[in-house]
């Protein structure tokens, strides 16, 4: 039964984690769109970027934290579940290291439009914003599917 409130509440931060993460980036589409001269403008999505991006990385720490309890009470990674098909975790863990980069790569984005530093596009930042969407797709797929 204590699994299922762990697996419970690992989706509920997950899915909060993921929700910033898409928000986020067309936050930084907007930002790239103000002109130089609207200063308001510019300073008031700003603000918005940096509250988002502290929020997200408070509902980071307890969804892979309680990913990895998971991981530990299910005992994956014990010498008796070799023989059983865990590929699919090495890929799932795998997509989170790279969710988690891709966080910490919004930070430094949210960097550089505080020194107004950077220089790319809003339909960068666009393409830039379906990259979660990918992760949280092949998350879900391996996840529930394990095909492998």
């Amino acid at each position: 039964m204590q699994i299922l409130w762990i697996k419970s509440l690992h989706i509920i931060f997950v899915t909060s984690w993921f929700a910033g993460l898409f928000y986020l980036p067309r936050i930084f589409v907007n930002l790239a769109m103000v002109p130089k001269e609207s200063v308001a403008e510019h300073e008031r999505l700003l603000l918005m970027a940096r509250k988002l991006y502290r929020f997200t990385t408070i509902l980071m720490v307890p969804a892979l934290s309680l990913g990895f309890l998971l991981v530990w009470q299910e005992d994956l990674f014990s010498p008796q579940s070799a023989n059983v098909h865990i590929g699919w975790l090495h890929a799932k863990l795998t997509v989170v290291f790279c969710t988690v980069l891709y966080h910490f790569w919004c930070a430094r984005h949210l960097g550089q439009f505080q020194t107004r530093t950077d220089e790319r596009s809003h339909i960068w930042y666009r393409w830039f914003n379906e990259i979660p969407v990918v992760f949280l797709t092949a998350t879900v797929i391996l996840v529930v599917v394990k095909p492998f």
